[in-house]
């Protein structure tokens, strides 16, 4: 259970905080609710506590554990799937666990299949959001702001390049 103030991570939506926990009559049902303000885009949202973790409502990483992202981030790749929808599809299941490590490997295979050819738009708006969504928790891990947080994960990401390109 978080309390109010907590860091959380929201799958899909983002790095937000615990602004409240209140009972609400919803439906003719009374619960309470976390009221989170998700950071990125000010958008407040109400979950029912107790559905809380079966949505995948998480604290955000350790600082410990960035060095895990950034194996993640800078790891070889699988091959990916050569049909678009169903690749597509793979990547958004893994952003909907809401796992920075999952969201990790959204954002580096998109970014490098993205070198080597165009992704479609729904492929560079999934990068887009998937890189939004590291970035998001890793300044809010880091003590940054958004700008260095995005420059650090560029940086990791085109740090492969660069090592493929030396060998």
């Amino acid at each position: 259970m978080f309390k109010v103030g907590d860091s959380i991570v929201y799958p899909m939506h983002g790095v937000g905080k615990i602004e409240g926990i209140e009972k609400k009559t919803v439906l003719g049902k009374r619960a309470d609710y976390y009221l989170i303000s998700i950071i990125n885009n000010s958008m407040k949202v109400m979950i029912q506590v107790k559905n809380a973790k079966e949505i995948g409502l998480r604290g955000i990483i350790a600082k410990k554990d960035i060095p895990k992202v950034v194996d993640v981030l800078t790891k070889e790749n699988i091959t990916l799937e050569e049909d678009w929808k169903l690749r597509y599809q793979n990547n958004i299941d893994k952003v909907k666990t809401g796992s920075i490590y999952e969201v990790s490997e959204v954002a580096r295979d998109l970014y490098r299949r993205g070198g080597e050819r165009e992704l479609s738009i729904m492929e560079r708006k999934l990068y887009e959001n998937a890189y939004q969504l590291i970035t998001n928790e890793l300044a809010l891990v880091k003590k940054v702001d958004i700008e260095e947080a995005g420059n650090f994960v560029s940086e990791v990401l085109s740090s492969y390049k660069n090592q493929k390109d030396e060998t």
